[in-house]
């Protein structure tokens, strides 16, 4: 068995119940949330959390290693979540993706996600030096990254308009380098602009600019 769908009264329940009947470890399998589950009043209408859980015959170095330090990293703060890998390789990204969530998750977002921007730096770093090359993923916690994108890619088509219609470049806020890439993907189509990044380290900025 490769791949199985579980159902319980809680997602992290429904994972542990997959992880067991695969008998493999997070490291091991990729994990789909299908649903969340309601809790229904006083238990009518509730459903249960149903997941799907996928065996990773071969996880790849980058999947093993950031799955360990991130694992490292939240043992050491001390914080009530788990990691869990929610896609192997993800196309836009060129690499895994991870989710944290559990009762302390807020804590690794922060204002403005400054805290979540911070652990995705650790990680890639860590990561990168491990396995002595650069190498991509995304830390997400609690889907705050995905919303994230989404309004960055709202962002930058609204900036690519005010653009075509001014004729003036934009340059847009400081970035880190996986948001960037997000507004490059973005505006990769786009028939009147292009994009590119200017400046050095924590302050390089995307310029939105016609072509």
């Amino acid at each position: 068995m490769r791949e199985i769908v579980i159902t319980a009264k809680t997602v992290e329940e429904a994972i542990e119940l997959g992880l067991r009947e695969l008998d493999v470890d997070r490291a091991e399998a990729e994990i789909d949330v299908v649903s969340r589950g309601k809790a229904g009043i006083l238990g009518i209408g509730s459903e249960p959390a149903r997941v799907r859980v996928t065996r990773i015959d071969t996880p790849s170095d980058v999947v093993k290693t950031t799955s360990e330090v991130i694992d490292n990293i939240i043992s050491l703060l001390g914080v009530d979540v788990v990691s869990t890998l929610t896609q192997v390789e993800r196309e836009d990204l060129g690499g895994p993706v991870f989710e944290i969530e559990g009762d302390d998750a807020g804590l690794l977002i922060g204002r403005r996600g400054d805290t979540l921007k911070a652990l995705q730096f650790l990680v890639k770093y860590l990561v990168s030096q491990k396995l002595d090359g650069n190498v991509n993923m995304l830390v997400d916690v609690e889907g705050y990254q995905d919303r994230r994108y989404q309004s960055l890619m709202n962002m930058a088509r609204g900036v690519a308009q005010r653009v075509a219609d001014s004729g003036r470049p934009i340059t847009l806020e400081p970035m880190p380098p996986n948001e960037r890439r997000i507004v490059h993907i973005a505006l990769a189509d786009h028939h009147r602009v292009t994009t590119e990044s200017t400046g050095s380290g924590s302050s390089r900025q995307v310029v939105v600019q016609l072509k």
